[in-house]
């Protein structure tokens, strides 16, 4: 690996140790193998922008292999859905453990978000992203879908997911199972004819 990506390497790890706030240059180079502080200026202009780029980074990652895991083993094509959409939130739920370190990471920097304007834009249009995302992966949306309808579905599968994984970190022995949301999101409905 070159400068660039020990430097990103590096500020994932800090990101994952120590936190958006608290990560100095120093911890980074330090964690990239020792790579001299002004490279972070050569590469990426910041230590914020560094930060930020490893984080949109290490979410991209965490997507691909969410997209995985809710595709390697498909559902039963006679499977009702509530039953499929239990099944996604569980497979959901169930990466948790593993990206615990990345939510934490991804709290921490919302925290942030009044004292760093570009990351707000940054958050912001990748949470545009996000939204098709999962709009197609957990929608069942084709990439042609109506716009309107795929912000709205991906928008609702993205409070979901940060709602959940905000109750995973701070209460997980209590927080919701694939179950639980199917469960519950069958009452809502039918609740409200």
């Amino acid at each position: 690996m070159g400068n660039r990506e020990d430097l990103l390497a590096g500020a994932k790890r800090c990101l994952y140790e120590k936190g958006y706030a608290r990560t100095t240059i120093r911890d980074i180079t330090a964690a990239a193998g020792g790579v001299s502080m002004a490279a972070i200026g050569y590469h990426f202009g910041s230590k914020e922008t560094l930060l930020n780029q490893a984080l949109a980074q290490a979410s991209q990652e965490w997507g691909r292999q969410l997209g995985q895991a809710l595709t390697a083993a498909p559902i039963a094509p006679d499977a009702t859905a509530a039953e499929r959409f239990e099944t996604a939130w569980t497979r959901i739920t169930d990466s948790f453990t593993e990206y615990q370190r990345l939510w934490t990471a991804t709290f921490d920097v919302i925290g942030q978000l009044p004292h760093v304007p570009a990351l707000r834009e940054q958050l912001a249009a990748g949470l545009g992203e996000a939204r098709l995302g999962l709009a197609r992966l957990l929608g069942g949306l084709d990439p042609d879908a109506d716009p309107d309808t795929a912000w709205a579905v991906g928008s609702f599968y993205q409070a979901l997911l940060t709602g959940v994984m905000a109750q995973y970190l701070i209460d997980p022995d209590r927080a919701p199972s694939g179950r639980d949301l199917a469960f519950a999101l069958q009452h809502i409905a039918n609740a409200h004819p």
